[in-house]
């Protein structure tokens, strides 16, 4: 009898095989709420928790199908359907190029093809003391799929890493897939979101493998400065453990702190560096990421991190070969006034998103973003009536404004929200404007 079921009339009765994770209900309350789970004290952590994408569908099916309004979206890093963000010409030009060669038609090597990972090596050795080179480059699925081989490079039994609270949720969520340990240092809102170091320190054991920073920040929307990179660097060599620096959103910043890549300090720690092409040229369905190795003193490959992570990549799919056909020209090409254009826009909608909040009672903003796409403002309840979290804020707002805002419990803070600034600036105004009023209706003082 197949599965081990007992036969019926020819109907399987039992099977052995079930899903791994919870079906959700309540809108989507149960399962997001599974995001607040998480250490305060350095114990082990395995929650699942939820990723953005996850935690953006379950609100979105709270959604008000009778409402006409065009639905707003301040809950993910993805301008690309605005006009104001469309991507440069050279980089869809070096697209096409690759594609209509024919050159590219084949599969691609397990780490990458040889003049991607040399154009990335060259990209961003520009802002380092030292050369990269191919070898240490990775190319990768996206920025995700570099995050994926990072962890799981690092996941042998027992081990743990720390991540940043608030932080992007999937780390936690690929760590619990890979049962790697999770442990959570505070980013500190009244310090720029500065790295909480002696929290490193306290809740760093002998099972520790490796820290990971944003920068620029997502959810935050921080820039770490030179001299806190640099404390970093030595806290974690301290430590012995490595640092992953996930620089998505590298260059995006707009305010007194310039952009500085962790591979800098590479002569300090090991430093595994995850970035791609999707934030900085506004393309993330493209799909094409990187994991580079900024290790001057060949610590990575004396420790078997480089065969491990080679491995890895091996068993892995990799981008289009005509994505990674267009990558040198891309890279090569961009002409500063297109990156000037992007972070004037959202220069001026991270502007636009402070300056409305402010006018919030509820809502309270400790930091004016300087970088990435995003802000964290905590929601002061007090002031609302009939709103019991931050999941049933986003729920309510969902329902009765046509609006999707992330809950802060999805990045690790309960109670607080992550608004997405990177909207075409009337759009930008017209969802603040929706939140405003979604406020001034649950105030306690129109009760």
């Amino acid at each position: 009898m197949e599965n081990g079921g007992t036969n019926v009339n020819g109907v399987n009765k039992t099977w052995r095989f079930k899903g791994k994770e919870d079906g959700h209900n309540n809108g989507g309350c149960t399962v997001i709420a599974k995001a607040e789970n998480t250490n305060t004290n350095g114990t082990k952590n395995t929650s699942r928790g939820v990723t953005v994408r996850e935690a953006r569908t379950m609100i979105m099916e709270n959604l008000n199908p009778h409402d006409e309004r065009p639905m707003l979206a301040l809950a993910h890093g993805d301008p690309s359907i605005f006009p104001c963000f469309r991507t440069c010409r050279n980089a869809e030009a070096a697209v096409v190029d690759a594609l209509s060669s024919g050159q590219f038609n084949s599969y691609g090597t397990a780490v990458g093809l040889l003049p991607a990972r040399k154009a990335v090596a060259e990209y961003l050795s520009r802002e380092l003391p030292y050369d990269l080179s191919a070898n240490d480059v990775v190319l990768t699925l996206g920025c995700t799929q570099a995050i994926d081989i990072a962890l799981t490079s690092l996941a042998s039994p027992g081990a743990n890493v720390l991540l940043p609270r608030p932080g992007y949720p999937y780390y936690e969520v690929f760590s619990a897939h890979i049962g790697l340990e999770t442990r959570h240092f505070d980013l500190v809102p009244k310090n720029g979101w500065e790295v909480d170091l002696d929290a490193i320190e306290a809740l760093a054991d002998a099972n520790t493998v490796a820290m990971v920073i944003v920068n620029p920040g997502n959810p935050c929307g921080n820039v770490f400065t030179y001299n806190h990179l640099q404390k970093v660097a030595e806290v974690a060599k301290k430590l012995g453990i490595l640092v992953i620096s996930d620089e998505v959103y590298g260059h995006l910043t707009f305010g007194s702190n310039p952009f500085v890549p962790m591979g800098v300090f590479g002569n300090i720690v090991p430093v595994i560096t995850v970035g791609s092409l999707s934030k900085r040229w506004i393309v993330p369905g493209w799909r094409l990421g990187w994991l580079v190795t900024n290790d001057t003193h060949g610590i990575l490959q004396k420790y078997g991190v480089m065969e491990s992570i080679k491995r890895i990549a091996s068993i892995s799919a990799d981008p289009a070969s005509f994505i990674q056909g267009a990558v040198p020209q891309i890279l090569e090409n961009t002409s500063k006034e297109f990156f000037s254009r992007v972070i004037n826009i959202l220069k001026n909608d991270a502007d636009i998103c402070y300056e409305k909040v402010q006018e919030i009672p509820c809502l309270i903003c400790p930091y004016k973003p300087e970088g990435s796409m995003f802000v964290m403002v905590k929601l002061d309840l007090s002031q609302l009536d009939g709103i019991i979290d931050d999941i049933d804020f986003c729920i309510k707002l969902a329902k009765e404004e046509k609006m999707i805002i992330l809950p802060g419990v999805t990045m690790g803070a309960k109670n607080w929200l992550r608004i997405t600034f990177a909207l075409e600036p009337t759009a930008l105004e017209d969802g603040l404007e929706r939140l405003k009023a979604f406020c001034q209706r649950h105030a306690t003082t129109n009760k």
